[in-house]
Formats: C-alpha cells, sequence, structure tokens
C-alpha cells in the first residue's frame, strides 16, 4: 500500500490520454472549501463474528499530511461483503466491510490536492475510491495497465481490522483515506449513482475483455445469463454501446420483469423449462437457431457456469464474471464446448484504476438513453440495521441494498 500517489496519478492520466485523446485535466473545483464540524468519536458496523454486525466507536484518527478524512453518504451492499458475513473466506474477521461507498471530504492532508486523474480536490468535494495497487508485484511492474491483477492490492471494506485506523470500510461514519490510494472526484452525480460506481466498473471492465475478442459488435445476439445487480449492470452496458439483440436468463421472474425495462428482447426463466435441452432449444429459437454471438456468464453458480457454454454459437465468445469467490467447480466436456465450438472465452477479475472514469460516463449516459439505472438501489439501512440488510440481500428481496447515512 505504499505506491506514491503522485505516480499513480501520473500513470492513470496516461493511459486516460491515450484511451479518451484527452489530456486528463478538468475544470477547477470550487474555490472555497466547505467547513465541517468533525466529532471526536464516530461509529463503524463491525463484522465481529459469522453473521453477527456491532456497532463500535473509535476516536477519529488524526490524519497525515498525505490522508484524507471522508464523511461517508452511504455504501451499496456487495456479493463479497454476504459471502465474507457468512463465511469469512478471507479470514478477515473482525472487519468493516462496504466498498461500494462515497463521502464529503471533511479534512485534507497538505500534500493532497487532486484526485487519481487530476481534478482538483477540496474540503467538501464528494469522492468514491478504488484500489489501492501495491506498487512491487509482477502486474504492477510488468503489466501495463493491468494493476486490476495486483497481488496484495488493498481495498476500502476488505482490510483487517489490525491497525489504529479503525475506519477502514465503508460501513462507517467516516473512512480515512490512507496514502497511495486512488480515487475520483464525483460532484456531479447522486448518490445513488455514487454508490453504483463500484459494481458498474466490474462490468465495464468485463465489457472491454469482451470486446478484446473482436466478437462483440452491435449486431450481436449477446445472452446474460444472471440478473443480478451485476448481469442487470451489464445488461445497461450493453444496450448504451447500441446492441438490441439481448437475451436473458435468470430463474427469479421479478428481475426479469426489471431486465425487459433495461431493454432485454427475450427472456427466458430457466425454472419454466423441464431442462436443460429445454432452454437450449429455446435460446436458439430466438437467435436465428445459431445461439448466442456473446455470453456474459454473471452468476457464481457453478452448475450455470456448465450450462452457459451450450448456449454459445459456435465460433462465438464468452465472458465469465461470477466467481469473485470459491464457491466450487463446474463440469464442461473439452471437446463439444472448446474444440468442436471454438469458443473463445475470456475472464474478468474486478477492474482497473482507469476504468473508474469510464465507468462514469456510462452511468451518465444510461441515465440519458432513460435507463432506470438509479432504481436499481431499492432498499435503503441506516448504520444500526446492517445484521437486517444483509438479511434482506442474502433472501434476494430487492436488487441493490444500501447504507445509506442518516
Amino acid at each position: 500500500m505504499d505506491l506514491n500517489q503522485e505516480n499513480i496519478q501520473k500513470i492513470v492520466a496516461q493511459v486516460l490520454s491515450e484511451m479518451k485523446g484527452t489530456s486528463g485535466q478538468s475544470a477547477a473545483a470550487s474555490a472555497a472549501p466547505a467547513q465541517f464540524e468533525i466529532p471526536k468519536k464516530a461509529r463503524v458496523a463491525m463484522l465481529t463474528a459469522l453473521r453477527k454486525i456491532e456497532i463500535k466507536e473509535f476516536d477519529i484518527p488524526e490524519i497525515t499530511d498525505d490522508e484524507m478524512l471522508v464523511k461517508v453518504e452511504g455504501c451499496g451492499i456487495c456479493g463479497t461483503d454476504v459471502h465474507e458475513y457468512k463465511n469469512d473466506p478471507f479470514g478477515l474477521i473482525p472487519v468493516v466491510l462496504g466498498h461500494e461507498g462515497s463521502g464529503v471530504i471533511v479534512k485534507m492532508g497538505k500534500n493532497i490536492t487532486m484526485d487519481t486523474t487530476g481534478k482538483p480536490l477540496t474540503v467538501g468535494d464528494r469522492i468514491v475510491t478504488c484500489t489501492i495497487p501495491c506498487g512491487h508485484c509482477d502486474a504492477c511492474l510488468n503489466m501495463r495497465d493491468r494493476d486490476n491483477l495486483c497481488e496484495n492490492s488493498g481495498i476500502y471494506g476488505l482490510m483487517p481490522e489490525d491497525d489504529h485506523y479503525h475506519f477502514n470500510g465503508w460501513f462507517s461514519d467516516y473512512l480515512v483515506i490512507r496514502k497511495g490510494s486512488t480515487f475520483f472526484k464525483v460532484n456531479d452525480m447522486s448518490l445513488k449513482l455514487r454508490l453504483l460506481i463500484e459494481p458498474a466498473a466490474v462490468v465495464v471492465h468485463a465489457v472491454e475483455r469482451a470486446k478484446s475478442t473482436g466478437l462483440l459488435t452491435f449486431n450481436s445476439n449477446v445472452l446474460i445469463q444472471g440478473v443480478g445487480p451485476i448481469g442487470l449492470m451489464l445488461l445497461a452496458v450493453v444496450r448504451t454501446m447500441g446492441v438490441e439483440n439481448i437475451t436473458v436468463v435468470d430463474g427469479d421472474e421479478k428481475r426479469l420483469q426489471m431486465a425487459k425495462r433495461f431493454g432485454a428482447k427475450y427472456t427466458v426463466n430457466f425454472k419454466n423449462y423441464k431442462d436443460l435441452d429445454e432452454q437450449i432449444r429455446r435460446i436458439k429459437e430466438v437467435t436465428g437457431g445459431r445461439g448466442a454471438d456473446f455470453a456474459f456468464q454473471c452468476t457464481g453458480v457453478p452448475s450455470a457456469a456448465s450450462n452457459v457454454w451450450k448456449f454459445v454459437k459456435r465460433g462465438g465468445g464468452l465472458a465469465e464474471i461470477g466467481f469473485f469467490v470459491d464457491n466450487g467447480s463446474c463440469t464442461i466436456n473439452p471437446h463439444f464446448d472448446i474444440c468442436n465450438k471454438e469458443i473463445t472465452m475470456v475472464g474478468s477479475w474486478t477492474y482497473k484504476v482507469s476504468d473508474y472514469p469510464i465507468t462514469m460516463d456510462f452511468l451518465k449516459r444510461a441515465v440519458g438513453i432513460g435507463l432506470p439505472i438509479e432504481e436499481l438501489v431499492t432498499h435503503e439501512f441506516p448504520l444500526d440495521q446492517m445484521n437486517e440488510a444483509m438479511d434482506v440481500n442474502m433472501k434476494q428481496l430487492g436488487i441493490k441494498i444500501a447504507y445509506v447515512a442518516k
């Protein structure tokens, strides 16, 4: 976590300049910084045992010249948070979760003057955080613009509670932004849109990976398996690209109906088919008898990861983005699923720092073309009801469940 912030800013600004043809600079921030009254103590919602979040109170630490203090305005609940809440697969307990957050800067160290893309920063600005690349692993040193593969990457909300900071995750009243962090000013976005930036970045990265195959075009028949928050967000990205022929597969009728509102042309409720063969026949029927040109697998279910290969046509493409934790192995047939079809498959892992500005543009575009993107946030809970929020999430009673500061 010791990567120099100035170097990160230069690297990302250079990448964005090459990708967008811009200098990476933006308009100046407001001239006069806001003033905030900062309490001596604040709360965190700490996971202290499996399925047990407790409210703890700590002294707010003094920040250094290279740190910031952010007052949290809200944070979405991710599937990774739920996995940690139920099973602690990363061995982090005790931990303050929450990595889909946003808040307002209330105190800044003197060495911080701009965000990761070079936008001037001041007290009162709203920000979101991205990853904290280590700067010394193989990905950081030898794979340019592949910081998503950093072997030691830090992320707020997935840091064990083993230091003096305590305010390490967005499920809290305040967050301390450490030296070496990446962060972006987002004053021009609503709170709900800001809470959707992180999951949207996962999807934007997956679509960029899919585009690298050369198989995702305007006239592609696209299939999306799993339309939870990630699948619906992916559907929105593909729609903003202008793709019209989109089929979604899920077993939740409410989510399938939401997918229709987001622009899905066909919906397949797998619960209405007696077996996989019937599902394959239906998908071929809506794709001109061929199968999907490109498929995105967005569930964390091994059987779904096996099935999706059967939905792709010969010569088609597939992106797997559903497994951010080990949910088990799946079975495929190398002859029929890979060689005979000559499918081009890519994996997608989280997101790059440079994906964030693209993601913000996507969200604004989605709103601009009338997609009900903010409606993905269906439930809001205060900090002292995080166990209830997790329960609603696990029961799939909504789409994106969020903590919103009151």
